[in-house]
């Protein structure tokens, strides 16, 4: 489902109108993000969507009647038609290029949009009416809330998507290793560079150090057998799935102090969800895929270790090696943004294969963790953690309110699960409500996962008895014991990745935003609460 179905249905403010931060004054850039979509070639259709916004537009300006919003919309119509063309001859352009490295994504508009100051805006939140009708937005949405389950593809159907994936990675690993591991065979030459290109270097100069380190170990660790070499290759024996900004930083910190645990080389690779298609930043685009053989590469530094150890083992004790690897990418469990450009099957309703069905494909047995804290307070805190100029409560207000429009414009034509999934629309609303609707991704993560193989966590919880939190994340990675002086540095430690001063002196959300984002996640949270069978995550 792209734009054009549920543009019609979209309410443009007063606000968006006079600050250029709504749908119409941003739309021309945010069409570039569709230049890859299916959709958009249909330059018929596009037109249509593009005449039917505008004339919306007009006859909202004309009920307004002011003589200066009339010659306003006249200006910014004129600007958005120009804007719109030159979109359609870089569009022409690309296509006759073929250059995917210039492809335009949409960026999170948390990068983009720089808003009017505090007190130019025009929203006045003393009006009634503003707030009822959000509020009718909201009992609209509410009432389309479905929790259907998804069809999970076959086996067959993901081998055939990802061959190169499933080529790669054994069905069986290493059975002496608590970590799932293999031995890969080495057929360069063993003096040559095994990180050379290797994208994650390339683009993240910190771990530069960290590679020559890899370097010169290599030869040391690799194992000759018949006169071949062979590495050792290694994936995570468990995920930090999510979800951001609910504690996954603070919570992968604290782990990485245990003797038994090693990560990546970097807190959050993305490889499941955007890096393995060339997404590096939505800003930039497409870029090169990252292989998996990269992916891999993230974990040769704690590869290095288990073989280090494995060595000191007598095969005849039949002592496993503990040293389990994690990795933290916070997208993991939400972000399916790149489905619409590599799994289309025609429908362009739902993704028909999400992240985990492939993680489950070659790693059945993983393990994950999911942090969730309240959605309200999370999308707050979204909101001011991204650095956008000029922050305030009324504009997260209003960013909030436009949201949800667009929201409920998409379920008056498609499934929750579609609109969570919908690609443009993810990347059109100023705020990410998507993010706190956690029943519907861990619906589906179960729907391949037993609920055994992931454990769920509250950030209030951990925030109130860290030890307590700690304890059970060691229980559930089957960790050894710890001295307590051990667990006393791992639990008392400050907590990481917390506000900023600068947000924190911007004091809580407006009551009225509060009030709308807890009708608006009720019915989520509480389908979440009877499926975990706890009532903390009611939030109330």
């Amino acid at each position: 489902m792209g734009f054009t179905l549920y543009a019609k249905r979209i309410k443009l403010s007063r606000h968006k109108m006079d600050h250029g931060h709504g749908l119409l004054n941003g739309l021309a850039e945010k069409l570039e993000y569709c230049e890859n979509r299916p959709a958009f070639l249909n330059l018929g259709n596009r037109w249509m969507s593009v005449l039917t916004i505008i004339e919306y537009s007009r006859e909202q300006n004309q009920a307004w009647s002011p003589w200066t919003l009339g010659s306003l919309r006249k200006i910014k119509i004129i600007s958005f038609i120009f804007g719109l063309i030159v979109t359609v001859l870089i569009m022409a352009s690309y296509i006759l290029t073929r250059d995917q490295k210039g492809l335009f994504l949409t960026p999170s508009p948390y990068h983009l949009t720089v808003i009017s100051h505090p007190a130019q805006l025009t929203l006045n939140l003393n009006i009634t009416t503003d707030y009822t009708a959000v509020r009718e937005i909201v009992r609209s949405i509410v009432a389309r809330v479905d929790f259907r389950r998804r069809i999970v593809p076959k086996l067959r159907e993901l081998r055939e998507k990802e061959t190169q994936m499933f080529s790669a990675i054994p069905r069986k690993f290493l059975p002496y290793l608590k970590n799932p591991c293999w031995y890969e065979e080495f057929l360069e030459n063993v003096s040559a560079d095994p990180y050379g290109k290797n994208l994650y270097a390339l683009y993240s100069k910190r771990f530069q150090a960290i590679y020559d380190h890899l370097r010169r170990a290599f030869p040391a660790h690799l194992h000759q057998y018949a006169g071949s070499h062979y590495r050792l290759r290694c994936l995570p024996f468990f995920y930090i799935i999510g979800q951001p900004k609910c504690g996954t930083t603070d919570l992968y910190d604290r782990l990485r102090l245990h003797p038994e645990v090693h990560f990546t080389t970097m807190k959050e690779p993305h490889w499941w969800t955007r890096k393995r298609f060339g997404i590096i930043r939505l800003s930039n685009g497409f870029h090169n895929p990252y292989p998996l053989k990269d992916y891999l590469d993230l974990f040769d530094q704690a590869a290095n270790q288990i073989q280090d150890q494995l060595m000191n083992i007598s095969y005849k004790s039949h002592k496993k090696v503990d040293i389990i690897i994690g990795e933290a990418s916070a997208s993991t469990m939400w972000d399916n943004n790149a489905w619409i450009y590599f799994y289309n099957n025609g429908t362009g309703v739902e993704p028909p294969f999400l992240v985990q069905d492939f993680i489950h494909a070659v790693q059945p047995d993983a393990r994950f963790i999911v942090m969730l804290r309240d959605p309200v307070e999370r999308l707050y805190s979204d909101y001011l953690y991204f650095g956008m100029a000029n922050k305030s409560v009324e504009d997260f207000h209003v960013r909030v309110s436009e949201s949800l429009e667009m929201f409920e414009a998409c379920l008056t034509e498609s499934s929750i699960r579609s609109c969570i999934y919908n690609t443009t629309l993810n990347n059109l609303m100023p705020v990410r409500l998507q993010v706190g609707l956690y029943v519907i991704y861990l619906l589906d993560w179960l729907g391949v996962f037993s609920r055994e193989q992931i454990l769920i966590l509250r950030l209030e919880d951990h925030a109130a008895n860290r030890k307590n939190t700690m304890r059970s994340v060691f229980d559930f990675l089957q960790l050894g014991p710890l001295t307590r002086q051990k667990e006393a540095d791992i639990t008392k430690s400050p907590a990481s990745n917390t506000r900023r001063p600068a947000n924190r002196n911007l004091g809580p959300m407006l009551p009225i935003t509060k009030e709308i984002l807890q009708d608006f996640y009720r019915p989520f949270n509480q389908h979440l609460a009877q499926v975990l069978r706890d009532p903390a995550f009611l939030w109330t």
